[in-house]
């Protein structure tokens, strides 16, 4: 057991974070991060490689106490993330920060923290972004904003560290069927229907082909857009 990969998985409970856990485990030990320590030990539950790691990614000494623990690590999924939406004239300051306190500036600290031991690994950092990270709509800013810096970092991130072995890639899912984005369409006036979107077992598959590729393979990008519901 000890020799399995270890692979960090935030925003583990709920949505995309958990479908990628549920990828990961058959192969990898799996830290399930994320605020919400009872949720948490009910994901561990359900996959015997995996283990609660609750820690609020926005507290920076919290995350260095709780990364301080890992020894070793072969992959970090980033998947935590928040979806604060509105107009350049309505949306207030607070919703800029949000977006980007959650969406980039704890990705980057956790990101930098396990560096280290991401190097001595050759590990993988897998970033899901958003299709909104590659074209941004009206009313969208905030959120908008915060993947397109998301984005720049993953290819900062990855043009730094490709030297040191570490392999580096970003996914952009189009809308898919989370309770993130349920809300979303509350909030547009619209009806919901799960078949228009994506699954989040689907955004996991593409995460499980870019840290599953062969040695001499870099997946730098992944772009998953739902298909038609016929």
């Amino acid at each position: 057991m000890a020799d399995t990969p270890l692979a960090l998985v935030t925003g583990a409970t709920r949505g995309i974070g958990a479908a990628v856990a549920h990828a990961l485990e058959p192969t990898h030990r799996v830290l399930l991060g994320g605020r919400d320590a009872d949720t948490l030990t009910e994901r561990a539950a359900e996959l015997p490689g995996a283990r609660p790691w609750p820690v609020d990614l926005t507290d920076p000494e919290a995350l260095r106490t709780a990364t301080a623990e890992i020894g070793a690590l072969d992959v970090l999924v980033h998947s935590a993330g928040v979806a604060e939406l509105g107009t350049v004239e309505q949306a207030p300051t607070a919703a800029w920060r949000k977006n980007y306190e959650v969406n980039v500036l704890a990705v980057v600290e956790l990101t930098r923290l396990l560096l280290p031991t991401l190097r001595a690994a050759r590990g993988h950092v897998v970033l899901i972004n958003s299709g909104q990270g590659l074209t941004a709509r009206e009313g969208w800013g905030p959120y908008a904003a915060s993947k397109f810096a998301l984005r720049a970092f993953a290819d900062v991130l990855r043009a730094e560290e490709e030297p040191h072995g570490v392999r580096v890639t970003s996914v952009f899912p189009g809308r898919t069927d989370t309770e993130m984005q349920r809300d979303i369409i509350a909030g547009e006036g619209k009806d919901y229907a799960p078949e228009q979107y994506l699954r989040p077992d689907s955004v996991a598959t593409a995460v499980l082909a870019a840290v599953s590729a062969t040695p001499d393979a870099h997946l730098t990008e992944l772009v998953l857009r739902p298909r038609p519901a016929r």
